[in-house]
C-alpha cells in the first residue's frame, strides 16, 4: 500500500511538471505574435514619421528654389514710334525728293514690338534717264523674359547680327564698314555696290542699338536709262543723317528727349510713353526667338 501511495504520488508530480512546461511553451508562442505585430506597428510609425519628414523638407527646398529663382531686369523701352513719322519732311525731302512724306507701312502683328516703313523716289529726267532712290526704316524692340534674357541682351545679338547680314550680301562689291559715333549707344555703316539688270545700285545701310531696340536704316539709289550713278558718299552723309533722326524718334517715344521726325506733319513724340513696369513675356511678334529677314537683304530684294 505505501509503494502504491508513493507510485502515485510521484505520477501526479510528473504530470504537474509536464503540464506547467507546456503551459510555458504556448505561453511563450503567444507571446511571439503580439511581439512582431508591436515591431511591424513601431516600424510603420517611423516610416510615415520618415516619409512626412522627407515630403515636407523636399516641399522646402522647392519653395527655396522658387524663392532663388534670379528676377530678370526689365527692358528699358516699351514702346516704338510710328515708323512713317520717324523722319522729317526736310530730311524726307533730301532722300527721296519725288516720294512724299507719306512712307508705306510694314505689316506687322504688334507694331510695338516691330515696326517698318518705306519710301520710294523716282525723278524722271526724260532722255536723260532717272534718279532712283529707296528709303527704309525698321524698328525692332526686345523684350526681357527669363528665357531669353534682358531685353538689352537680346538686341545687343539681333544687332550684330543685322551688320553681319549686311556685311555679306550675295553680289555685293566694295564692301565698306565703319562706326557712326553719336547715334544711339552703337552704330555701323555698311555701303556696298550691287549691279542689278536696272542700274548700278549703291546700298548704304546703317545698324544702330539704342537700348533695347535695334534700328536698320537701308538707303540705295541708281541713275537709270543711262543717268549717271550717283556718288556714295552722298547718299552714306544723307543715311547717316536720317539714322540719327530714327533713333531720336525712338528715344522720344519712351519720354528721352525730343524727336525730330514728323514725316506727315505730325509730332513723333505724340505717343504716351510707357516705360516697362515689369519683365514680361516676349511680344507677339516674338523677335528675341525668330527675328524676321534681314532688313538689309529686303532692301536688295525691293531695290
Amino acid at each position: 500500500m505505501q509503494r502504491r501511495a508513493q507510485r502515485d504520488d510521484q505520477q501526479r508530480a510528473e504530470r504537474a511538471t509536464r503540464t506547467g512546461g507546456l503551459n510555458r511553451v504556448v505561453a511563450a508562442a503567444l507571446a511571439v505574435p503580439v511581439m512582431v505585430l508591436a515591431g511591424a506597428c513601431s516600424s510603420d510609425s517611423g516610416s510615415d514619421s520618415g516619409s512626412g519628414s522627407g515630403t515636407q523638407g523636399a516641399a522646402t527646398a522647392s519653395e527655396g528654389a522658387a524663392s532663388a529663382a534670379p528676377t530678370v531686369q526689365a527692358a528699358a523701352y516699351a514702346a516704338l514710334p510710328d515708323s512713317c513719322r520717324t523722319l522729317s519732311k526736310k530730311t524726307l525731302k533730301d532722300l527721296v525728293p519725288k516720294g512724299g512724306t507719306s512712307g508705306k507701312e510694314g505689316t506687322s502683328s504688334d507694331t510695338a514690338a516691330r515696326a517698318s516703313c518705306s519710301w520710294s523716289s523716282l525723278d524722271n529726267n526724260g532722255v536723260d534717264g532717272s534718279q532712283f532712290r529707296w528709303l527704309n526704316v525698321s524698328l525692332l524692340r526686345f523684350e526681357s523674359d527669363q528665357a531669353g534674357g534682358t531685353g538689352e541682351a537680346q538686341a545687343r545679338t539681333y544687332y550684330a547680327k543685322q551688320v553681319k547680314d549686311a556685311q555679306n550680301v550675295s553680289g555685293a562689291k566694295n564692301t565698306k564698314t565703319e562706326p557712326l559715333a553719336g547715334t544711339g549707344d552703337e552704330a555701323t555703316v555698311v555701303r556696298y555696290d550691287l549691279k542689278k539688270k536696272e542700274g548700278a545700285f549703291k546700298q548704304q545701310t546703317v545698324v544702330a542699338l539704342v537700348e533695347n531696340v535695334v534700328v536698320t536704316l537701308d538707303y540705295n539709289g541708281a541713275g537709270l536709262a543711262g543717268d549717271e550713278t550717283p556718288k556714295a558718299d552722298t547718299l552714306t552723309t544723307a543715311a547717316k543723317k536720317a539714322a540719327k533722326e530714327v533713333v531720336a524718334s525712338v528715344r522720344s517715344a519712351n519720354g528721352e528727349g525730343t524727336g525730330v521726325g514728323s514725316g506727315d506733319g505730325g509730332d513723333s513724340s505724340s505717343k504716351s510713353p510707357a516705360p516697362s513696369a515689369s519683365p514680361s513675356k516676349t511680344s507677339s511678334a516674338a523677335p528675341s526667338k525668330t527675328p524676321a529677314k534681314s532688313a538689309s537683304k529686303s532692301a536688295v530684294a525691293k531695290s
